[in-house]
């Protein structure tokens, strides 16, 4: 059997599904994977995507603007879905929150919501949101957010000069970063409040699971009963989440090398969509 063709790129699509849930790319950051972001569009398709916030990183671009022709690429190579006939809804997060003005409007056929809800195919009930008002420095002190934001760029700054010598050694990335939020108890007791908080939520809306990102800690798990989801980001993890036709939920990575290769690269290898956790249909 084919493969379905990109109509405007002619590049083979090898992956299909019912939903993708994306978030955590950060537009307008040099910390950004755009190139990675472009390829992972051109291999994948789905009915409906959900942006799940942080898809532009308006804070770091009111301190210096940053919008190189990638990340306007990705924007566009978005719009083009919706315009072929894919369902996309964007739930901004905090360092987008710009968009949350035009919550309920709808911008080239992308609808904005503060959430969502959404089913999958055998009927469990899912909340979508980004997460950040869960997180108490971000609600709390946003002025510690930011010092944290900055910290984080540094961190991706490391990551990135790091896993240059990796790549020219032959190694693949590796993310100190989130090594480094694993091994500090504060970080790691902060995720677990994180999930305990927005299972919750959950729990009150009486739906069966929540799908979040905003933590940039890819994970699908049974929180206290309640199906805990998060997407992780597509800056260090470069995961996302996908629903298959069965209604199974899995969290991917995309892991292709950022070469030149990346623009006609057509075949897939094993590392290319690693599945990092699954929920079975019920």
């Amino acid at each position: 059997m084919s493969r379905p063709l990109d109509a405007n790129l002619g590049a083979p699509v090898e992956n299909r599904y019912r939903t993708i849930f994306l978030s955590d790319m950060h537009l307008g950051t040099h910390g950004c994977q755009a190139q990675l972001i472009l390829d992972f569009l051109r291999h994948n398709e789905a009915d409906t995507y959900y942006l799940v916030g942080d898809i532009i990183d308006g804070w770091r671009m009111r301190a210096s603007f940053y919008w190189p022709q990638t990340h306007n690429d990705v924007v566009q190579k978005l719009l083009r879905k919706v315009r072929r006939g894919a369902r996309m809804v964007f739930v901004p997060g905090n360092h987008d929150e710009f968009a949350r003005q035009f919550i309920g409007l709808t911008f080239g056929g992308i609808e904005i919501a503060r959430n969502a809800k959404f089913t999958t195919a055998d009927g469990r009930r899912f909340l979508v949101l980004h997460g950040d008002e869960f997180d108490v420095v971000v609600r709390h002190s946003k002025w510690l957010a930011l010092l944290g934001d900055w910290g984080y760029d540094l961190a991706i700054f490391v990551n990135t000069h790091f896993n240059a010598v990796r790549r020219r050694l032959g190694f693949p990335y590796w993310s100190f970063s989130a090594w480094a939020k694993l091994k500090v108890k504060n970080a790691v007791n902060f995720i677990g409040a994180f999930e305990k908080a927005l299972a919750e939520e959950a729990r009150r809306r009486g739906v069966d699971g929540v799908i979040c990102g905003h933590i940039h800690h890819p994970v699908i798990r049974d929180v206290e009963g309640v199906v805990y989801v998060n997407t992780g980001d597509f800056v260090e993890s470069c995961s996302y989440v996908v629903e298959h036709d069965d209604g199974q939920l899995e969290v991917m990575r995309w892991s292709r090398p950022l070469s030149p290769a990346i623009e006609t690269r057509t075949t897939p290898t094993a590392d290319d969509h690693e599945p990092v956790g699954v929920v079975e249909a019920a």
